[in-house]
């Protein structure tokens, strides 16, 4: 439950002037509830009992007439209020936590990163989050509400019905109230949180089968992926329709409260009515007892979802970022050396060397290793002497920058894009070099130049100007050691070459180990044979 009540923490702190007056509107709708219907239940009794003693045309029903109009008022109007104020604060709230969730993931460093690359990582966390959005709505506001209005409630009974009133509501309602809820709460942990598994597995399913469903039906897999994504279905009913019944069950019990409270109330008026009470206040709570149901069926509903939260909760909590501190380890040997058995390779600062061999055989694969972002297995990977996973993080991304086949752009402006990875303080003119390096300032400069505007993914450019956009984010890294996968890929083999010889000029002492099909003769790579995998 630490999780969960660390969440709720992040939720209420996160927008609290809101989520306190939305709380105290919350309070007054059900306060002002049980008191129009007490007032209600005195206003009738009380013109009964006055005309039952002969004394009805001296009997003041203007003003409890009048109080009743005004509560019947302020409750829809605080009923309102709370509404538009609970809500927004709740998604002002998780606004914050996505931020917050968002900051924190990138705070772990890139290997982590790498397992939430996977659309059901994505969809996960994006169903977790909206999970949360009932933590404050359906569980703390409301049993805030009710706590406090049951608080008011008795203190206002002892008050004007008498001791004994207050004490049979309070005793008809709270050990009742609780032990359903508890029951509620108990039973439906595990259906709940089976639900929300079985359809984030049936949402990421049903998503792979329409992306992959030209290859399903040519490998023949299509029935049995159909037959998987309705076993996630009726395991999703099967939760949903265990919750629903829990949920009756509950309701069933918490209606029965309503009853008994009423009843302990009219049997605890009546006594003091023959003891010599008036019957009008007497009767006041029997109708109070019958208002405060309303405090109870919100709860319901977010009681029947905290197993859900809480499993939501348990992933979102991650724990605190790492810090990435740690200097980078000394070393007097080679920046780079790989051995797997069939493959040795040896890089010095300012070496170039190439890859090659066909597709499949584990080129990128081994870029990902030598990144630590891929388990180095039986492979001695050392940079400066030391494993990538004993790298601290920060100095490991300092040293070596991998730039993967596939670009990586915003949405934004190509100034945006380069200063992603461009330390603090760098100049236009270090971003138009980065640029002229690789090509692309003169395409640049006949539009908007660093301000020209990309859309999602980097679209206004083409497949290898984006290419060369990444290379050039690459050179402002200003890194010992450059990774490339197919740097040279969708480049004809002239422009390739002026790209190949800008990286080599604009980073003369930086080790470059590149994947390549074409281009692997170029002079950056002359100087040191060709590594074939």
């Amino acid at each position: 439950m630490r999780p969960l009540l660390n969440i709720l923490r992040r939720l209420l702190t996160a927008s609290p002037g809101a989520m306190a007056r939305g709380a105290l509107l919350a309070v007054l709708v059900l306060i002002m509830g049980a008191a129009l219907l007490g007032l209600s239940g005195w206003f009738i009794t009380a013109t009964g009992v006055a005309g039952l003693a002969g004394i009805g045309i001296a009997f003041d029903v203007f003003r409890p007439s009048a109080g009743v109009r005004l509560l019947a008022l302020g409750r829809t109007a605080a009923r309102y209020g709370e509404r538009l104020l609970t809500h927004d604060a709740t998604l002002r709230a998780l606004a914050v936590l996505r931020v917050d969730l968002l900051r924190r993931q990138a705070g772990q460093g890139a290997r982590p990163l790498m397992r939430l690359r996977g659309e059901a990582a994505l969809t996960r966390i994006v169903a977790d989050v909206d999970a949360l959005d009932g933590l404050v709505l359906r569980l703390f506001l409301p049993a805030l509400a009710a706590l406090v209005t049951h608080a008011v409630a008795f203190a206002m009974l002892a008050w004007l019905s008498g001791l004994p009133v207050a004490v049979a509501v309070a005793a008809g309602y709270l050990p009742g109230a609780a032990l359903a809820l508890w029951w509620l709460g108990r039973r439906a942990m595990a259906p709940s949180e089976t639900g929300e598994r079985q359809a984030q597995a049936l949402r990421t399913g049903l998503i792979d089968a329409m992306r992959d469903r030209a290859a399903l039906v040519l490998s023949g897999g299509l029935l049995g992926r159909e037959a998987a994504l309705a076993g996630h279905d009726a395991d999703a009913r099967a939760a949903a329709r265990e919750l629903d019944r829990l949920d009756r069950r509950a309701g069933v019990a918490l209606a029965a409260l309503s009853s008994v409270a009423a009843t302990l109330a009219l049997l605890a008026g009546g006594w003091l009515v023959s003891l010599g009470g008036s019957p009008a206040p007497a009767a006041i709570g029997f109708f109070v007892a019958l208002a405060l149901a309303e405090a109870l069926p919100p709860l319901r509903r977010g009681v029947g979802e905290l197993g859900r939260m809480v499993a939501a909760a348990r992933r979102v909590d991650i724990t605190a970022p790492e810090t990435g501190g740690g200097a980078a380890p000394a070393s007097d040997g080679p920046l780079l050396v790989v051995d797997d058995g069939a493959l040795s390779v040896r890089v010095e600062p300012g070496d170039g060397v190439a890859l090659t061999g066909p597709s499949g055989a584990g080129k990128t694969t081994l870029l990902l290793k030598i990144a630590g972002l891929w388990p180095a297995g039986g492979a001695r990977i050392a940079i400066a002497g030391t494993a990538p996973a004993d790298w601290p993080e920060a100095a490991l991304r300092d040293t070596l920058t991998l730039v993967p086949q596939r670009s990586v752009l915003i949405g934004g402006t190509i100034r945006d894009n380069l200063t992603l990875a461009a330390p603090p303080g760098t100049t236009d003119d270090a971003l138009w070099q980065a640029l002229d390096a690789v090509d692309l300032a003169p395409a640049l400069r006949g539009r908007d130049g660093l301000d020209t505007l990309l859309g999602e993914g980097g679209a206004g450019l083409s497949g290898g100007q984006a290419r060369r956009l990444t290379l050039a984010r690459a050179i402002l890294r200003r890194p010992r050691l450059l990774l490339l996968d197919e740097p040279t890929e969708g480049l004809d083999d002239a422009t390739a070459a002026r790209v190949l010889d800008g990286l080599r000029a604009a980073l003369p002492d930086t080790a470059i180990l590149a994947t390549l099909h074409r281009n692997a003769g170029h002079r950056v790579f002359a100087e040191c044979k060709r590594v074939v995998l």
